[in-house]
C-alpha cells in the first residue's frame, strides 16, 4: 500500500515516508503548542463578548464621554 501511493505521488518510497514523517512532526508540534495555551487566564478567552461586542460597548464609551449622539458617520 505505502509503494503504491508513494509511486502515485511520484516519490520514492523512502522520500514518501520521510514526507509522512514530517507531516507528522509537524502536526505534533501544533497540537502541543495548542495543549500549551490551553486553559490560559491571559484575558483572551475571558467572557463571552465577541470583538464586535468589545468594540460596541467601546464606542458607546467614547460617545457619552464626549457628549456625542450615536450618530453614525454615514448617515
Amino acid at each position: 500500500m505505502l509503494v503504491r501511493r508513494a509511486g502515485e505521488k511520484g516519490q520514492s518510497l523512502q522520500g514518501f515516508l520521510l514526507e509522512l514523517v514530517r507531516a507528522e512532526a509537524r502536526r505534533s508540534r501544533n497540537a502541543e503548542a495548542l495543549r500549551r495555551f490551553e486553559g490560559r487566564s491571559d484575558g483572551a478567552n475571558d467572557g463571552e463578548a465577541s470583538a464586535a461586542d468589545i468594540i460596541r460597548r467601546e464606542r458607546e464609551e467614547r460617545m457619552a464621554r464626549f457628549g456625542l449622539r450615536g450618530e453614525t458617520e454615514d448617515g
